[in-house]
């Protein structure tokens, strides 16, 4: 039995799925060494909780107040929403936010891009990578600072890596590589794919397959994020399902295993929904419906 179907709270699943127990069998083949090797100092753990707390502006402060100050590295964000919604525009708004310089309160890192559809704008992120630079020389006219706005569009465009995806083989092999990437160039600090179950929802004639890899997916994301103290940005597609009498938008192909480490957010027309969940208990801490 996967662990993605035990009887256990979504929490509990996706520690168990992060490290590297994906089956029933897995975890009963698990020795105590192999247990013990997840202890950690309590040095380590003031250290992830430092990093934790670095977050990507979203540019939109009501935003970035709901999520805590904005999308939190270490973690894995899902947000879906109906077509034309801006899910894009807010996957090249964060690609340009991450390289907002430290002493202008960002992150200074580099972003990788994962195009599933074709829907990255080259154009639009010049603009946004324009208004961005436009933004910090406004931070510094009006505080009246000495600091230099040394970033230029043309630098933030060559910080982003993209990768044009055209086949879920390709996604997966792409994940796989991820790794190494990163190792290679440490300053990037998100991962956004746009969108995360394009290619998963065509084609795919066993189910059973295509859960084990979006399982698979899934832990891999995870222990990046993890590893590398990055932010993991699912842009994913919405669909429908009739729950309490009425139809309701939910995250299509609904990836369970990720709701240990995700805040999901869903755009429609209307409302924003936003659910956070605290980790530890498997339930939502968090949830927020306002109007567009």
């Amino acid at each position: 039995m996967e662990v993605s179907k035990l009887p256990i709270s979504a929490t509990q699943r996706g520690k168990l799925i992060s490290a590297g127990y994906t089956s029933l069998s897995s975890i009963c083949s698990a020795s105590s060494s192999d247990i013990s090797r997840g202890t950690q100092t309590a040095w380590d753990m003031l250290q992830e909780e430092q990093e934790s707390l670095a977050r990507i502006t979203t540019s939109c402060a009501d935003l970035d107040n709901i999520l805590g100050g904005g999308i939190g590295c270490r973690e894995v964000t899902e947000i879906g929403g109906v077509p034309g919604i801006g899910k894009t525009q807010l996957g090249i708004q964060l690609a340009v936010n991450v390289q907002i310089p430290v002493e202008f309160g960002g992150l200074g890192g580099k972003a990788i891009y994962i195009d599933t559809e074709g829907s990255f704008m080259v154009e639009r992120a010049l603009q946004i990578a324009e208004a961005c630079v436009e933004d910090m020389l406004e931070y510094n006219r009006f505080l009246r600072n000495d600091c230099q706005v040394k970033t230029q569009p043309k630098d933030i465009l060559e910080n982003i890596f993209y990768f044009r995806i055209c086949s879920y083989t390709e996604q997966s092999a792409v994940i796989n590589y991820l790794d190494k990437f990163v190792s290679e160039h440490k300053d990037v600090k998100v991962v956004i794919i746009d969108s995360i179950a394009f290619h998963f929802r065509h084609g795919f004639v066993d189910l059973a397959l295509r859960t084990r890899v979006l399982s698979g997916i899934a832990l891999k994301l995870m222990n990046l994020a993890k590893k590398f103290s990055l932010a993991v940005v699912l842009l994913n597609q919405v669909t429908t399902k009739y729950t309490e009498g009425s139809f309701q938008l939910c995250l299509a192909l609904a990836m369970n295993v990720m709701h240990t480490l995700t805040s999901h957010l869903i755009f429609d027309q209307h409302q924003l929904h936003i659910q956070l969940l605290a980790e530890g208990s498997g339930i939502p801490h968090q949830e927020v419906k306002g109007s567009k």
